[in-house]
């Protein structure tokens, strides 16, 4: 049903792009116009008496002045016609902005024209300073001032002065430098380890004039996410180099690092360096700059929906060079960002779209590429009452995220309500879509090529270490593969590299509650394809999961003598306890159990998960079905599925087999699967990932449905950016992990 109303809803908002009547009122802007005119006309008159606007600023402000005058009636387009509109500043929009519910003030992109809202500088005025390097005078550009940390080369980012450079022929393993000393296990707790020092390699002791000027890129011991952290100190008889804050976790040995923003360091074609003492902006551009534009971010934000603002479209144009998030719709309600192509923006901490607070917001059919963090974030709703925000990503393509910062996700969603649906989401260093709140809907979306660079990683990530998260959420009709996984693995004195490696396609981490999973299709993952670490009252229901590595499900749980339990129960209880009296959560499945009552006689806390009328297909022979620690089968149900390890025997991990049974007998005799059977599924073509069943598949007879596969991922509407979509290259192109450079 909500899929059917949000195309309800997007035909509507189509229809006011295209509305006219005696009441509507079109205004125009050109790169040719003047914000003296009328801006009536797309084109000037013959006698220059009527013409377009030359800035949507003037636009927008003819628009709040006929409101005043109430002289504003019916449908209201503001037509931009092609060329780059250099933003000298955020163009925001207020509540004197605002539309009416069913009347939205639309800007849009003139007939099929592709105007641009430009957030960046164009730089000029390059000499020759030594070698291949070139100079150039930002200050005398209007850029004093304006420390920027991203340059781009026609249309692509640059490399900041770094060391050890950039190694495209291997994006993700090669370019690092290693802490030196004796590698520790990363799950083993150190007491007295800092996070705020590193002892260089004697190979990568270098001389810089001014070590205060530059940052260390950092993965800090698990290799989850990095820190770019600004250097304090350089002591080089320690061999020590002291950072000016704390990285997320302790700096252990061998862990991967480089150093950048050093001037010292430019030498290589494609690095750069702004010397902020003179403004003066070095750069080894990678091929000869005639006729290329040289960029860089001036605004931290290019389109701004502030507080109070409603019904406000924008369809059709380019927004790109941001220095933080490219478009914030913040305390807005029902607003549209629709059709655009949003890229080259956001730093460690900005983004592509962010929705904060407020309500019925979509954003729809972008095109998003090129991001520092996330390319979408949803926040929005009441924890408490569990009022919906009514936030929608939907029909969306996102790809190339987390250039900064490698926890960033295509989409992130947070609060109460929202929703993700049809998006195509693909080459991302760690999660497609991270979620938490409750009652978030995930459906219809095509992911794969994720977790690209990290470990302990999931294409979809929750985590429920307050008990209320993420319940009442719903995963249904996804297909996620080829979920990578990269770590450093350390056994005894040898330390490697390994890809693919820790990672799931559906990851319920950490206590996760409450989790709908329903008619998923999982393939090709790097240890299995659902997680559920201590998850909780999941069901997993009717989905599809192929070839994980290891195993193909997990469950494991913890127990009262585990640290988890010891360091989160007091978040568990004061979250439990807050909302467990509130009329809304009465019926939220698993709220009636206090998380004091959670452990078995055993100690051992996960329960009341189902995993029912499953198929499990794998050609592994020495993958597992299953892997389950500190699981009680008396307290979650697994039964009716079907496994198949193509006609190998199937394993599933039980160290003791039961009476001389095998290890699938054994498993039965625990309780689980009993009502279970081992058989092909008869897939159409697995090999071309079809996962369509023949209609004699033995998969029927378990209560198997069909999943609506023609439904996953975008379509075709009057909304999207480009139809049909052309997905960028990437790794599945080109993986980015080559085995004999591990």
């Amino acid at each position: 049903m909500p899929h059917i109303l949000s195309r309800v809803a997007f035909s509507i908002l189509a229809g006011f792009l295209s509305m006219h009547s005696a009441w509507a009122l079109d205004l125009f802007v050109a790169k040719d116009g003047a914000d003296t005119t009328d801006g009536r006309a797309a084109t000037w008159s013959n006698d220059r008496t009527s013409g377009p606007f030359a800035t949507l600023e003037r636009a927008r402000d003819e628009i709040r002045n006929l409101k005043k005058a109430g002289a504003l009636h019916g449908q209201t387009t503001v037509h931009v016609r092609t060329g780059v509109y250099e933003q000298a500043k955020t163009l925001a929009f207020g509540p004197e902005d605002s539309g009416t519910e069913g009347t939205p003030i639309v800007y849009r992109s003139y007939a099929n024209e592709r105007p641009v809202l430009f957030g960046g500088k164009s730089i000029s005025g390059f000499v020759l300073f030594q070698g291949q390097i070139l100079k150039a005078d930002v200050a005398a550009q209007g850029l004093k001032g304006c420390y920027f940390r991203q340059l781009y080369f026609d249309g692509k980012r640059q490399v900041l002065a770094r060391y050890p450079n950039a190694d495209p022929s291997h994006p993700v393993s090669g370019g690092w430098a290693y802490v030196d000393g004796d590698p520790q296990p990363i799950y083993k707790d150190i007491p007295g380890e800092d996070r705020h020092t590193l002892v260089a390699m004697e190979s990568d002791l270098r001389k810089w004039d001014r070590p205060e000027d530059g940052e260390v890129f950092v993965f800090a011991r698990y290799n989850w996410w990095n820190n770019i952290l600004t250097i304090r100190s350089v002591d080089r008889d320690k061999r020590t180099i002291t950072l000016a804050s704390d990285a997320s976790y302790a700096i252990r040995p061998l862990d991967r690092y480089f150093v950048q923003n050093l001037f010292e360091e430019l030498d290589a074609p494609g690095e750069w360096y702004l010397d902020k003492s003179t403004w003066t902006l070095y750069f080894w551009p990678p091929r000869p700059l005639a006729g290329k534009p040289v960029t860089a971010p001036k605004l931290a934000t290019i389109l701004q929906l502030n507080p109070g603002t409603t019904d406000i479209a924008f369809q059709g144009f380019t927004i790109e060079c941001a220095a933080k998030t490219a478009v914030i719709l913040n305390q807005a309600d029902r607003c549209l960002i629709a059709g655009n192509t949003i890229r080259n923006a956001g730093d460690y901490s900005g983004g592509g779209i962010a929705v904060i607070g407020g309500s019925r917001n979509g954003i729809v059919g972008n095109d998003i590429s090129e991001i520092g963090r996330s390319g979408i974030t949803l926040s929005g709703g009441d924890i408490k009452t569990l009022k919906p925000s009514g936030h929608y990503a939907d029909n969306n393509y996102i790809h190339h995220f987390g250039i900064y910062y490698k926890q960033g996700a295509g989409i992130e969603m947070d609060g109460a309500g929202n929703r993700a649906s049809h998006n195509l989401i693909h080459d991302g260093p760690r999660f497609a879509i991270r979620f938490g709140g409750n009652n978030q809907i995930i459906e219809y979306n095509h992911i794969r090529h994720v977790a690209l660079e990290t470990q302990d990683v999931g294409a979809t990530y929750c985590g429920g270490r307050d008990w209320i998260s993420p319940r009442g959420s719903i995963l249904r009709y996804n297909f996620i593969h080829d979920v990578i996984g990269f770590a450093r693995v350390t056994q005894g004195n040898n330390t490697k590299w390994v890809s693919p490696y820790f990672s799931w396609g559906i990851y319920l981490d950490d206590n996760s509650g409450g989790v709908d999973v329903i008619g998923n299709i999982v393939a090709r993952c790097g240890r299995a394809l659902l997680n559920g670490h201590n998850a909780r009252d999941c069901v997993i229901e009717n989905n599809i999961f192929v070839d994980g590595g290891i195993h193909q499900w997990e469950l494991n749980g913890w127990t009262t003598s585990a640290k988890y339990w010891d360091q989160h129960f007091p978040t568990m209880v004061k979250g439990y306890e807050s909302v467990v009296s509130e009329p809304a959560w009465q019926t939220m499945r698993g709220m009636q159990l206090h998380p004091k009552d959670a452990p078995d006689a055993q100690g051992r806390v996960m329960s009341g998960n189902i995993i029912s009328r499953n198929i499990m297909a794998w050609t592994n022979p020495k993958a597992h079905a299953m892997g389950t620690r500190e699981f009680n089968p008396e307290r979650n149900t697994v039964d009716r599925n079907l496994y198949w390890n193509n006609g190998q025997p199937v394993l599933t991990g039980q160290k003791q087999p039961a009476n001389g049974l095998d290890s699938w007998a054994s498993w039965q005799a625990l309780g689980p699967d009993r009502n279970s059977i081992i058989a092909d599924p008869m897939f159409r073509n697995a090999k071309l990932d079809d996962y369509c069943l023949d209609e004699k598949s033995p998969a029927w007879a378990l209560g198997f449905k069909p999943i609506p596969t023609e439904k996953i991922g975008p379509y075709k509407d009057p909304l999207r950016a480009t139809w049909p979509i052309e997905e960028a290259p990437g790794a599945r192109e080109t993986p980015t992990i080559q085995p004999e450079h591990l």
